[in-house]
Parts: structure tokens; sequence; C-alpha cells
């Protein structure tokens, strides 16, 4: 395993044992190059409650590129809203110790814009 990824691994570690001591549903977000994924876990994180990819078919037909800003954007948009519907209004961020920059800051900002507190 590379630099790279070890340090990636040491932030979600952190991360994850924050987020243990909060009584709150978790947003857990993953990223590869080419899609962007998203999904809502319950308190003990047992259960998936809702989930938004780059991978639908709704989405995907709408967009010409995947892995970029913009389609991050349209998943916290989905998330949120699937979120809201179900009762879900607050929830604890994970990022999977990606930095928080680019599409994960896109979609978080998206997400936060369309009604979801963390």
């Amino acid at each position: 395993m590379n630099k790279k990824v070890k340090s990636r691994y040491k932030r979600a570690l952190k991360i994850r044992s924050k987020m243990k001591k909060r009584d709150v549903a978790c947003l857990t977000i993953h990223r590869t190059s080419r899609h962007i994924y998203a999904q809502i876990t319950s308190i003990g994180g047992s259960k998936t409650l809702a989930c938004a990819s780059t991978t639908e078919k709704d989405v995907k037909k709408n967009l010409i590129r995947t892995g970029n800003k913009k389609s991050a954007g349209i998943i916290g948009k989905i998330i949120a809203e699937r979120c809201l519907k179900i009762g879900i209004k607050k929830v604890c961020f994970d990022r999977s110790g990606f930095k928080y920059h680019g599409r994960i800051l896109t979609l978080a900002e998206s997400a936060r814009d369309h009604g979801l507190q963390f």
C-alpha cells in the first residue's frame, strides 16, 4: 500500500471514531476517478436508508461526464431530496478519508443548499 492510500485510511479512521459519539444518521461519500457515490446509513450503520450515485440511469443520461464537480453537485441535490423525503434533516458527514476539496466539497455544499444539516 502506498503512502497516499495509507494517509487516506488514517483520516478515515479518525473521522469515523469521532462520528461514533454522535447520535445521527451518517452521509457517507465515496469517489472514484469516474463516479461519485453517496449513501445515508442508520445510526448504528447497519442499514442503508437512501443512496445516490452517478451510476444511476436517470443521472447518467443527463450527464456527459460523471467524474466532475457538476455531477457531484447533482448527486448532493438528489441525496438531500431523498433524505428530506424520508424525514432526515440532520446527518454527520463521512468523507471516507478523502480531502475536503473538489468534488467532495461541491457535493457537501449542494446537500447543504438543499436542506441537509451537518
